[in-house]
Formats: C-alpha cells, structure tokens, sequence
C-alpha cells in the first residue's frame, strides 16, 4: 500500500463535518435548520470547509440537501472538500418507509438499494455528483463493506462479495486514474474488515467509526492505526460518541439501548462512572470523547455530526480542548479505558 500525498485529504482540518443528519437520521430537521447548520460549518471551517457524506444518508437525501445550501449560501466548489461514501444508490419509495434501513431514516421520499460492483460504483458516483448539484468529491470510498461481508449466506457468497468489492475498488482508482476524485479510501463500522481489505487494495485514507473510541480500542487496532501512520496513510475517526450514546443519547451504534438487558445495563453504568469522573475533573463528555479520538496514532481529524447549529462551533472548539494527565490516569485507575501511552504524551 502507498498514499498519494498530493490530495488534500492529508491537510484536513482537525474537525470533519458530518451529513447524516441532513439525511434525517432519527429526525427530519426543518429545511431552515438544515441551511443554518451548512451555514455554521462553512463560517466556522477555518478554510476549506470539510463535508462527509454517502448515498446512504436519506437515501441521498444528505448529499442532495448539502449540494443545495452550498449553493444558496455561494460557496464556491474549490473552497469545499467532499468526501462521498458510495454504496447505496436512490431509487423509487415503494413501501411506507424504506427497505434499506427501516426505523433509521425519517420522512424519506426515496429508497435506496445496495450496489457494490464495478459498475455500481460508476452509477453511484454519477448519481452522487447530480444530487450535488454542481459540487464533486474529492474523497471517494466503498461504503460499509463489512455490513456487505457479514451479510453473505455461504463461504462460496462471502468469497464472490469480496470480489465484488475488489472490483467496486477498481472503479475508484479509474475514477482517480481519469482526475474525477482526488484520493480513494474506505468507511466501515467493524475494523478487521478495515485490516482485511487493506492488505489487498491501495488505500490513500482510512475511516474508521464506533471503532476507535473513549469507550472501545482494541491493542490490535492501534497497532494497526499506528501502522499505517508509518505508511503514510491519514484516519479519519468517525463515530467517537457511538451514536451519541456517550453524551446522553439512547443509541448505542444505532441501535436502541434497553437498560434491563445486561448489555445495556454494562453500557449505562460505563456511561455513569464515566460521567462522574468528568464531573469530577470538570470536563465535558463530548470534549473528552473528542481528545481521546484525536490523540489516537494516526488519526488526522475525527468527524462529528449535529442537528443543532448551535452546536457547530462547540464542535470546532472541542478540537483544541486539552485534558488533565489526571483525568486520563483516574478512567484507567477505575477501568473504565485501557492504558494507552498516547494519552500520556504532552502535544
């Protein structure tokens, strides 16, 4: 594997916009609140304004809101950096709500069917730049492989999948190959597929989400983030707040959390030893999450989404907020988080 150094995926800012609210994930926002929440991202970007999205989002609904409010607010397309997830392609609502993700999205006027393959990618990426509406990725990636992995019913299907997804990567360098994208990278939830897949495929990022984060680090995935450190390789992490479930939310990895089933009853207590700790030292949840995410070797910038524009520039900020050494030494002494030397290190 190599990384191509001349995309600006390598001088992103510490902060990545997330869509999936724009999609009306768990919520349809108000269109005017959508247009304000771009608003805030471009006003508090620091520079080119950062945007990841995927046809996923609402099927398509986030990138074709994004493409719209940028071009209502005036942003001009070289002063924003898109990165495109692709997988999903938007298709005709036949049913109440849609099929491809039923009780996530709201509101939808679309579905949205899976289309990893060479010439799914092509179809995705076109459709992807129409609902932008004149504005074009420069990131590009295969979306949540490992959901297409796990999914097979058979070795003789899993083995047919990851070619599908060999040949979806094939696509993507073509479309760098012909100046249509700047940089090739991979989306996915379960890192080891992320692992997997770089062993086979030139990648020039990585994104890794519900991964990485205050909650959860695996040794095997730090040394794999710190392996690609050397290679050059930039991370983007994603996700650090497990789907807003450790600073407040009831879903953990999109998925509903029932505080009497154990497992849901280990993540509550997690939750409120964790908080108390911050109360302790005077840290906010989410500025901690961030630090933690940001302070992983490897990691470049960590993407955060809101609903709120509000909270935009409390997004932006929560990059330079720095931890007390103490308050790391005090969640390792209770057991809440692994020792991690990089949290030790003086930035």
């Amino acid at each position: 594997m190599s990384a191509d150094n001349s995309s600006s995926v390598y001088n992103m800012p510490k902060i990545v916009f997330g869509t999936s609210g724009l999609g009306n994930l768990f919520v349809a926002l108000p269109e005017e609140v959508k247009h304000e929440i771009i608003k805030e991202c471009v006003k508090h970007s620091g520079g080119k304004v950062v945007f990841d999205s995927a046809g996923k989002y609402g099927a398509g609904l986030a990138l074709e809101t994004l493409g719209r409010h940028l071009k209502e607010l005036g942003v001009a397309p070289e002063n924003v950096v898109i990165s495109n997830k692709l997988a999903w392609y938007r298709t005709e609502l036949k049913t109440p709500e849609p099929t491809f993700e039923p009780g996530v999205w709201i509101g939808l006027q679309h579905d949205a069917v899976q289309m990893i393959s060479y010439q799914g990618m092509m179809d995705c990426f076109e459709q992807g730049n129409e609902l932008l509406n004149g504005y074009t990725p420069e990131m590009i990636s295969v979306h949540d492989p490992d959901e297409y992995l796990m999914a097979a019913e058979s070795p003789e299907d899993e083995q047919k999948r990851y070619q599908d997804i060999l040949d979806a990567y094939r696509a993507l360098r073509d479309l760098k190959a012909a100046g249509k994208a700047k940089s090739v990278g991979i989306g996915a939830k379960d890192w080891r597929y992320i692992v997997r897949i770089a062993k086979d495929v030139e990648l020039d990022w990585i994104m890794v989400a519900n991964s990485m984060t205050i909650k959860s680090h695996p040794k095997e995935l730090l040394d794999f983030m710190a392996e690609m450190e050397l290679k050059g390789v930039p991370i983007i992490n994603s996700a650090v707040f497990h789907s807003g479930f450790l600073i407040g939310g009831s879903h953990f990895d999109y998925k509903p959390v029932d505080g009497s089933t154990p497992e849901g009853e280990a993540l509550v207590k997690w939750r409120e030893a964790f908080n108390q700790v911050c109360s302790d030292f005077g840290v906010k949840p989410a500025d901690a999450c961030v630090a933690f995410g940001l302070k992983v070797p490897g990691v470049k910038s960590v993407a955060l989404s809101t609903t709120n524009p509000k909270r935009v520039k409390d997004n932006v900020d929560m990059a330079n907020a720095v931890m007390p050494q103490q308050f790391w030494q005090t969640l390792v002494d209770k057991g809440l988080i692994d020792k991690c030397d990089f949290l030790f290190k003086i930035d």
